[in-house]
Parts: structure tokens; sequence; C-alpha cells
């Protein structure tokens, strides 16, 4: 039996696929991936998907599935787990007592439990593989033959000292790539490995396209359209995959943004993304083993991104302050919801006024309750002139330029160099991934780029005057006031 006649058997897959007809592409699919004989139909359709010519006549050890969304990558995924899981015998591979395991791999639980879904189902609505199911919950289930198909998130630390038999890797064009602590590639570095004593054995990509970075696209542009790879990369649209899909919600996405749904339902990279700062700009920028400058009379400016307490935002306050042309991070703080906002304004009100401040910026978008709170102790909450994109690209040339020193904190670090420059529609803008936050570094850029050196206080109202302009800086206003500054007022 192959995977095919399994996908057709009214009682195996074909319970949860009673009408394969918008099925024809998908497969496809997997004729290419096991080294299935195809229709001469079907081997037109292999070659528009892959870009190569002759189908191939042994299963790949790689597939790498580049697909419009909404194209049903979820559920053939499943089919293949359970395949892999259930259909092939295991016994000379696993030592006696040892497990072998299917990985489902996403950016968070939340993300891997779509496809997880989508097992249980399958092996729930056919009699002989329920039969197989010795304990099940949440994340993981055992079967009887001695395979474990379980949840992983995306840590390359996570997923060593496994014996694996197949690996789902979910949604991996918005995993974290090469500027992260789990960068995609050394998820994948560990799982081959794990996987090369097991024949069989397969690492399934998952994805619809997003930047021209990661792993995704590493596989793309190395192995789409090669003969005779081991590696299989196939890239459709959504149509392609699924021409159930109404063309009219296709319509709407790419008259809503042509970038967007290119990526999302027409399954092309990204041309109009790309990172916002290298990591080697970053890392000599960091002083090692500072995390935190304590109070020295300075002239210190903060910054705050406020958080209203639920959903995945941080509240986050910086303080900086300049020397010379050096703009310098001397602390940072986070407080993650859970939380009370009427809290942390009071947690970071009394940490601002060891600092000397009495006054905070932040985003003009807040909500006026974080305004009154900060007022309720003592400090005033301006909104920031710059949105954060603006911010963003302001720190830009202080970073590229050596001129920043920031604080040696991981969290933050990682925020930045995942931030993206979005070019269209006549200017750049920056902001984090989807599903990334950029809480930390919000705060840290506002803090420091609002830093300016303004040199020691005169006397009298002049120094008054020259201290609230701020931006400008006071040896630039000497230098265009003609005669006296004293007679400025």
């Amino acid at each position: 039996m192959t995977i095919i006649d399994a996908l057709r058997d009214p009682h195996l897959f074909g319970r949860a696929f009673r009408d394969l007809r918008s099925w024809a592409a998908w497969i496809v699919v997997l004729k290419a991936l096991f080294g299935l004989p195809m229709e001469a139909a079907e081997v037109e359709v292999y070659r528009q998907l892959t870009g190569r010519e002759n189908p191939p006549t042994k299963q790949a050890k790689e597939g790498w599935l580049c697909i419009g969304r909404r194209g049903g990558k979820s559920r053939m995924a499943a089919v293949v787990s359970v395949w892999l899981a259930c259909f092939k015998d295991y016994k000379g591979v696993l030592a006696p007592g040892e497990r072998g395991t299917l990985m489902v791999i996403a950016a968070d639980r939340r993300q891997a439990r779509v496809v997880f879904r989508y097992i249980v189902k399958l092996l729930e609505a056919v009699p002989m593989l329920s039969r197989l199911i010795e304990k099940k919950n949440t994340e993981s289930i055992d079967l009887s033959n001695g395979i474990t198909i379980e949840i992983h998130t995306a840590n390359f630390r996570g997923v060593r000292g496994y014996s694996i038999v197949g690996a789902v890797l979910d949604e991996i064009a918005f995993w974290p790539t090469d500027d992260s602590a789990n960068p995609d590639k050394e998820i994948v570095a560990a799982l081959r490995p794990a996987m090369a004593t097991v024949p069989g054995a397969l690492l399934l990509g998952i994805s619809s396209p997003y930047s021209r970075r990661g792993m995704l696209w590493e596989m793309h542009r190395s192995c789409f359209g090669v003969e005779d790879s081991e590696v299989l990369v196939v890239q459709a649209p959504t149509q392609a995959m699924n021409p159930a899909i109404p063309e009219d919600v296709i319509a709407r996405a790419y008259a809503d943004d042509e970038a967007v749904a290119s990526a999302e339902y027409g399954a092309e990279f990204r041309r109009d993304l790309e990172a916002f700062i290298s990591r080697e700009v970053v890392d000599s920028c960091i002083v090692p083993g500072r995390h935190e400058l304590p109070p020295r009379g300075l002239q210190y400016v903060a910054f705050c991104d406020p958080s209203g307490g639920s959903g995945g935002d941080s509240f986050t306050l910086a303080i900086a302050h300049a020397e010379g042309e050096k703009r310098v991070l001397d602390l940072i703080r986070e407080r993650r919801p859970p939380l009370s906002p009427e809290v942390v304004v009071k947690e970071f009100s009394e940490t601002l006024k060891q600092y000397g401040l009495s006054t905070v910026t932040g985003d003009k978008y807040s909500a006026m309750f974080v305004v009154e709170a900060f007022e309720r102790h003592g400090i005033r909450y301006e909104s920031s002139a710059g949105s954060k994109s603006e911010i963003y690209l302001e720190a830009l040339p202080l970073l590229n330029s050596g001129q920043l020193e920031l604080l040696d904190d991981e969290r933050m670090v990682s925020q930045l160099i995942r931030l993206e420059r979005r070019t269209g529609r006549g200017r750049d803008g920056i902001d984090h991934p989807p599903g990334g936050h950029d809480d930390l570094i919000n705060a840290a850029a506002g803090a420091v780029v609002s830093a300016r050196d303004t040199g020691p206080f005169l006397p009298g109202d002049v120094g008054d005057y020259l201290v609230d302009v701020g931006h400008v800086g006071i040896d630039l206003l000497l230098r265009t006031i003609p005669g006296d500054p004293g007679e400025l007022m």
C-alpha cells in the first residue's frame, strides 16, 4: 500500500477526503515526495510545481513546500505525519524500549496545534488507526507501535536526543532566522542527524513564503528546479493547490496590498522586505557585561512603551544620556503581561525619579489612562513627536557609526536584529516581523535618539530656554545667536 492508496481508501484517509478532485495537485506532490509513478497529466503539474522535468523514483529526504495561504498545507502535513507514524515499520531501527518521534514543530505551541489537531482527527476517524493510540494529551500521542507524535517549539536544544521518524516544520518562513537565539537553520541542523539513521524519515517544511532570508528561502534558492536532488522544493499559489477558494477573496487581497497578497496567496517571496540591521553592527555597539548603569547626576532622558496589561505586549522603560557624539543606554526595564498598568507606572515613576527625571516620553497613541497614571506619581508623560518607524530610522546611523553604547541584554538585541525594513509607497517603514515584538527595543531606541549632549547648565533664563529646546543642542544655538546670549531674553 502507498500513501495514495491510503488517501483513496474509504476505510483509511478517504474518510477525511471524500472528494479528491480538488486535491489533484496535492496527490502529485505526495507522489513526488514518496517517489511514486505519475500519469502523463500529473507529470505536467509536477513540472509546474517543482521546476523540474523528470519525476523522482525514490522518496525525498526533505520536502520544502512554499504554498499560498489556505492551500491545504496543514491537512496534507497531517496525512504525511500519520503515514510515517503508522504505516512504516521501525522495529529494525529502534532499540528495545526506545521510542521513535514524529515532531510537529512551530514557532509556538498554539501554531503547532493546528497540524496536531488534524493528526488527532485522522487517527480517531479511522478505527484501525485509533486502536493504535495508547495515550493522548493536548501535546502528544503515544502509539502502540513505539512511535510518539508530539508538539515542539522552535528551539534547537529541544529537538536533540530523539530518534526522529519525521518532522513537520510548520510556517517555517515566520520562524526566527540567523539573528535569533534559536535560528531556523540551527533547528534544521539539529534535526538532520537525528533522522539520518532512520530509513524513510522525512523532513517536511511547510509555509507560505515571506522574506528572502531563512531556511525556506535558502532551500528554495538552492534546490528549486534541481534535477535528481533528494530535496524536493514545491512552489505553488493558493488556487493551484485549492481551487475551491473563492477568487474574489484573493482579488480583494491583491487590491488591498499587492506585496502582501503575492506572498500570502501567490507564494512569492517578498522583494520589499530586508533586514533592518546586521548582528555584526549591533554586536559592535554592545558593552559586554554591562546590564545597567546607576544614576550619576547626568542629564538623562527616558522613553517608555506602555501596555494595557493584557495581550502579548510588555510595558517597557529605557533611560539614556549623551556623552558628546555618543549616546549611552543606561537602563531598560520590561514588565511582561499579565500586569497591572497602575503598579508598573508606580514602579517606573520611582525609577525615573532616581535618575532625576520628572518627564517621560512615549508612544503618541497611548491611552489617556497612561498620562493620568504617571501624573498621579508626579511624572509628566509626553507623546513622542516621531512614529516608531521614524525613531528606528533615526537610530540607524547611530548604530552604523558606532555612536551607541548598548546594554548587554539578549532579549532587546534579539528584537533589534529581527526588525524589518519594508519599502513601498514612496517611503520605508520599520517594524517587527509577524508574531514578533519590539517593546524593549522601541523604548531603548526612543531613549537613545532623544538623548542630546546639552552641556553644563547656564545661569538664568537662557539656560532654561536652551535645555527646553533639547533636540537642537546648546553649542548649535550659541553659534547661531549673535552677540551676548544673555541678551536673548
